[in-house]
């Protein structure tokens, strides 16, 4: 009996704990918006889409890369009603070099491109964490870069204040992993394809109801 009811005590305060941290998220969103989405935030979608998608992510990051197909899928299945709103949270060492390689990439009008390609090939230079930067200066002409311009543009000091900035939203947020998900400022809680469906379906239903 004690132990059933330390199980529903548990069960009780972890749900108050989400109930109450979706509340501070969506108080946070209505209040500064800018904490999810940035200016110089790269977008995918329409820019009139009622869905907003922010993930926090590091191009290394082996779940971002598993990810990243379901996401363009439900995109797909959902034409004009979410936009992808991508932020760095680069925990990795090292990991803030290829933000600045794709960040570089951007100004070259290959960012997608570049993202998409960095994460098809990351068996090969990021493979468990064991990056191998050389291996994928190798890959990167595939995206049609420029490369020796991609060597200068990563130093720019621009592109280190976005990591900057977007450090700071990490730890505003409070987000410990990649990827970090929240829809239309509601938090991923749960992680796993099935939940992030979910609580994407549940503000395509409050945003477009049929």
């Amino acid at each position: 009996v004690t132990c059933l009811v330390l199980i529903f005590a548990f069960v009780m305060a972890s749900n108050y704990y989400k109930d109450s941290q979706a509340q501070e998220y969506g108080a946070m969103a209505d209040e500064d918006a800018r904490v999810f989405v940035r200016p110089h935030s790269p977008t995918l979608g329409s820019e009139d889409a009622k869905v907003i998608l922010v993930e926090f992510m590091d191009p290394a990051c082996e779940t971002c890369a598993a990810f990243a197909p379901f996401i363009k899928q439900f995109m797909a299945a959902n034409p004009g009603k979410i936009k992808l709103v991508m932020r760095y949270a680069p925990f990795h060492e090292g990991a803030d070099d290829f933000v600045k390689i794709l960040e570089a990439a951007r100004m070259q009008g290959k960012y997608w491109e570049t993202l998409d390609l960095m994460f098809r090939t990351q068996n090969i230079w990021a493979s468990h964490h064991d990056y191998q930067p050389q291996r994928l200066w190798e890959i990167l002409p595939a995206a049609g870069l420029d490369i020796e311009r991609i060597k200068q543009d990563m130093q720019s000091p621009a592109i280190a204040g976005i990591i900057e900035q977007d450090m700071a939203d990490v730890k505003a947020l409070n987000v410990q992993k990649t990827p970090g998900y929240f829809v239309n400022g509601k938090p991923l809680q749960t992680f796993g394809y099935r939940q992030l469906e979910q609580l994407i379906q549940a503000e395509l239903d409050a945003q477009y109801p049929q």
